[in-house]
């Protein structure tokens, strides 16, 4: 397989799963549903959509600040503004080809505001890290508040806690043996790991040694917290789930970042996750899917609005690169 093609497959397969799942979350829902679900979302209460979407684009401020920290031990100060338009672009992108946007953040940084290349995209590359850890600290806090809830729903689905617990453990086994197996295998793939790895763990480290690390920190929490909000006021939007704990819709809130993840921009995916994660804790696959869709839609709706507009106007207000 050329390079080329490759390339091509990786810019259409993602795209192609997304309008997929989209089908298919359309065909196993009845027409009844859908015309539930249509409703609840032209019913939904703009003003929490509204305060949703504020949210977001303070936590997108948030983060053009926070790059700014991990670019300043490299000898660089970039204007916020232009971060900003520069964030929003890459997240625009991303909704059309997966992970473009991280080129597109350090090529626009380059051009704007003179910073290499390679020093752009490796504090990128930290900042990608850094919320890796937060998703993974969101994860296990989420497991430990409902984890009598989670566990009784995997019983009723016939998993008990020690098929649970066998599980657990196995891929704990199994994630040591392929540990160990990389640190004394001599493979090209096992350099490349362990290089990767290495990569990773100078990036976390290399946050303990900028000047204004507590800033960092501050704005990692601040991001995090706005992107569970951001998430939390959408419950006021469908009745059924207004009674939902903060607890639950974490949940919720982590099986969404994950659908996220895996395809561009979450299309197709993110409304089923959302919507499967909510189901156990008793909300109709319907009001789990409209929760969803309005959370993807009203969120999706805000990054092509302003990523269009910082298309536009990153060029215009730095004419003179």
């Amino acid at each position: 397989m050329t390079k080329e093609l490759k390339k091509i497959l990786k810019i259409i397969l993602p795209i192609a799963l997304g309008v997929f799942l989209v089908w298919y979350s359309y065909r196993i829902t009845s027409e009844e549903d859908r015309i539930q679900i249509i409703r609840y979302i032209r019913e939904a209460d703009l003003f929490w959509v509204g305060i949703s979407v504020f949210i977001g684009v303070l936590s997108h401020i948030s983060r053009a600040i926070r790059w700014n920290y991990l670019l300043e031990p490299l000898g660089y100060s970039p204007k916020v503004s232009n971060n900003i338009f520069i964030i929003l672009m890459a997240y625009f992108a991303n909704l059309g080809i997966p992970r473009s946007g991280e080129v597109l953040r350090a090529t626009a940084l380059a051009t704007y505001e003179d910073v290499p290349f390679q020093k752009g995209f490796g504090t990128i590359v930290t900042e990608r890290v850094v919320d890796l850890l937060m998703l993974l600290l969101i994860v296990l806090i989420a497991l430990f508040s409902q984890t009598e809830i989670i566990l009784a729903f995997l019983n009723e689905k016939g998993v008990g806690l020690t098929t649970t617990l066998i599980f657990l453990c196995a891929g704990f086994i199994g994630l040591l043996f392929i540990m160990g197996f990389l640190k004394r295998s001599s493979s090209r793939f096992a350099i490349k790991v362990r290089d990767f790895m290495k990569g990773l763990l100078d990036g976390v480290l290399s946050i303990f040694k900028m000047k204004h690390k507590w800033n960092f920190v501050l704005h990692t929490v601040f991001i995090w917290s706005a992107y569970v909000l951001m998430f939390w006021v959408i419950k006021f939007t469908v009745p059924e789930t207004i009674d939902l704990s903060f607890g639950q819709l974490l949940v919720a809130f982590v099986g969404g970042a994950f659908a996220m993840s895996t395809t561009n921009g979450g299309i197709g995916l993110y409304p089923i996750a959302v919507s499967k994660s909510l189901n156990i804790f008793g909300i109709t696959a319907v009001s789990g899917n409209a929760f969803g869709w309005i959370m993807w839609i009203s969120q999706t709706l805000m990054v092509v609005f302003f990523g269009a507009i910082s298309f536009l106007l990153l060029p215009l207000l730095n004419r003179n690169k």
